[in-house]
């Protein structure tokens, strides 16, 4: 999809993206191959021919961020099946104190099969989340863009979150899904243990609570609760991004090598 995208370009928006597509330019190359493209003027063609022939550069250099830089963040969907082999699943729990008290206590991140949860208190740590993020190249939240990364922000202030980030819960709303994570996985068959289908995150300060006044098997079960919710990103992912790629993708999918080798 990445490599179909055209609306990074200064003067085109999904209209004249999917008149591209219909002419039959589905790709950079196929748009750099065409002397002339209908609705471009001859004057800004050569134009374009340098933004696109930046972004194959871009692209082959594994550089998420340039597109993460110009691409409205509802479109970095788009990144998802190109650099999903260096994406970071993330989802944090919170003590549940008012604004400006409140800290994380649990930190899930998942990339590439593995599972790893940092505690407050113990392995959460700046320097433990700046190598997480520095090993990515996308980062896929549920509602993150407005809770989790301004939470961390707000909590490490040092972290660098300019990564393309494909929130799920946007992602979700503009196919029509609505409500929380778990009535979502719901909907489209996304299953976790029975023990943990009916927490939430409230049970998560809960458990947390719990664990604080010294009973251990309040914070195995937190783990477990919040590993769910981050590994159960990466099915949702999955869902989602072909369903976007067959409501706003190219009439037909383009398939071809990846340029980009992860």
């Amino acid at each position: 999809m990445l490599e179909s995208t055209f609306i990074f370009l200064k003067g085109i928006g999904p209209y004249s993206e999917r008149r591209l597509w219909e002419h039959g330019i589905d790709s950079w190359r196929a748009f750099l191959r065409e002397p002339s493209v209908p609705g471009i003027s001859p004057q800004r063609k050569p134009l374009y021919d340098l933004e696109v022939s930046a972004a194959i550069d871009h692209l082959a250099a594994g550089d998420s961020r340039f597109f993460a830089a110009r691409l409205k963040a509802r479109e970095h969907w788009r990144l998802y099946e190109t650099f999903r082999l260096r994406t970071l699943f993330l989802d944090i729990e919170a003590s549940g104190e008012s604004a400006g008290y409140a800290h994380a206590t649990v930190i899930g991140l998942y990339a590439n099969g593995r599972m790893t949860s940092l505690v407050y208190g113990d392995t959460l740590t700046e320097e433990r989340l700046r190598e997480a993020l520095a090993q990515a190249d996308l980062l896929v939240t549920f509602f993150g863009s407005v809770f989790d990364v301004p939470f961390l922000r707000a909590a490490f202030p040092g972290l660098d979150f300019g990564l393309p980030h494909f929130d799920l819960c946007f992602a979700a709303r503009r196919l029509g899904l609505h409500g929380g994570l778990k009535r979502i996985e719901s909907e489209l068959s996304i299953s976790r243990d029975a023990d943990l289908a009916g927490l939430d995150g409230w049970d998560a300060v809960r458990l947390w609570r719990e664990w604080r006044c010294g009973r251990q098997s309040s914070l195995d079960l937190l783990l477990r609760y919040n590993a769910a919710d981050t590994r159960n990103l990466e099915p949702l992912a999955e869902r989602l991004y072909r369903r976007l790629l067959e409501q706003y993708g190219p009439p037909t999918p383009v398939i071809r090598s990846a340029a980009y080798p992860g």
